[in-house]
This record gives C-alpha cells, sequence and structure tokens, in this order.
C-alpha cells in the first residue's frame, strides 16, 4: 500500500474490484498490502477448507455471524460471533463449518506473501488435486488425508 492508497473499502466493495469462489466460500478481499492481506468470507454450511499449514504466515479469523470448527491436528475448537481464531504460521489447521448455518468472517494473514495470487488461481477450481498444488507454487501446503484404517 502506498500514500495514494489510502481510504476506505466500503462494506459491499471489494479490494481492486475482484471476489473469488475458493473451496466454495466467497472471498472478497478488503486490504492488500505487502504485510497484510484481510478479506470477508461467506462460508455456507457444509463446506470447509482441508487442514494445511502457511508455512510463511501467521492468519487469524474473526467471527461475525455463524459458527465455524477449528481443528489443529486431534484438538477442535469451536467459534462463534465475536471470537478471534489464532492460527500461527507453522502449525497445521482445518477449518469447518458444520453449524446448518452459513458464517461470514473476516480472514486475515500477515505478511501477506503469495495469498493473494493464490486465490486468483484457485477462483473456481473444483479439483482437490489441482487447488492442492497450485496452493504449493504458493506457500500453503495441505495435508494429506487421512488414511482409512
Amino acid at each position: 500500500m502506498t500514500q495514494g492508497d489510502t481510504g476506505i473499502t466500503g462494506a459491499d466493495e471489494a479490494y481492486e474490484g475482484k471476489a473469488w469462489n475458493v473451496v466454495g466460500h466467497t472471498y472478497t478481499p478488503k486490504l492488500h498490502t505487502e504485510n497484510a492481506m484481510i478479506w470477508h468470507a461467506v462460508v455456507p454450511d457444509g463446506t470447509f477448507v482441508p487442514p494445511h499449514i502457511h508455512p510463511t504466515q501467521d492468519e487469524w479469523i474473526v467471527m461475525l455471524d455463524g459458527n465455524l470448527e477449528i481443528e489443529f491436528g486431534d484438538d477442535l475448537h469451536k467459534a462463534g460471533p465475536g471470537d478471534t481464531i489464532r492460527m500461527p504460521r507453522g502449525i497445521a489447521h482445518g477449518i469447518f463449518n458444520r453449524s446448518g448455518a452459513t458464517a461470514t468472517c473476516v480472514f486475515g494473514v500477515a505478511p501477506s506473501r503469495k495469498l493473494f495470487a493464490l486465490f486468483g488461481k484457485l477462483d473456481g477450481v473444483t479439483d482437490p488435486a489441482e487447488l492442492v498444488r497450485i496452493s504449493a507454487e504458493h506457500e500453503v501446503d495441505f495435508l494429506p488425508p487421512p488414511s482409512e484404517g
């Protein structure tokens, strides 16, 4: 962000006019700088982001409406309106909406690294293998699915 980027991204606006469909969620960027990225997310019931790691970014979510479950390995945390979820770099986490209703929240990462470009590449991608491949090229590493046993 430079001095010329001061101002407001309105509630019904997106930074640079962009919005993406990523894993069934609608992500609307609100701020993007080298140091941080913030986006509004609409997370429908039954959708999720599989467990993954950001090796170069801290991530957080501020819940607005609805409920999400966050898995850190075997630990399950439930978050509702007003809660802040902290996901430090290097810690595997999965984000799940199993609530029966849509959730809305604001995500952030710092530093922004390659995430803005990643969401542009993932917009509308539905093939899990392609999602994993593209994400790895942008510093987000998905964990392999659990083995059946």
